[in-house]
């Protein structure tokens, strides 16, 4: 089941790079930022978010959420060998056990 569950993480990690990945803009223009009720995206400005929403999704830019997928991996290499179950590999498994390739035993 180990192995699954690895498996299942290292394909949600994938997904999300690709997508953080085509978020991105090419021009480096650094990270999203807010300014009250308005989100700016580098390329663009997006107003109409409650604050809080706003400073939530500017704290998920590309650039942070590709560092995050950079780690994870990392972190599954070095407890690859422990014994099951594993806590940090359920714990970094935790937020996708609503998806449908999620092992059902994990």
């Amino acid at each position: 089941m180990t192995e699954k569950l690895v498996r299942c993480i290292k394909a949600r990690l994938d997904e999300e790079a690709d997508l953080a990945r085509r978020c991105d803009s090419d021009d480096g223009c650094g990270t999203w930022t807010t300014h009250g009720h308005t989100v700016d995206f580098c390329q663009a400005d997006l107003s109409g978010f409650h604050p809080t929403i706003a400073l939530h999704v500017a704290l998920h830019d590309p650039a942070r959420i590709l560092r995050e997928i950079e780690a994870k991996p990392r972190i599954l290499a070095r407890h690859a060998r422990d014994p099951w179950p594993s806590h940090d590999l359920r714990d970094l498994a935790s937020p996708y056990t609503d998806h449908p390739d999620f092992p059902a035993r994990a």
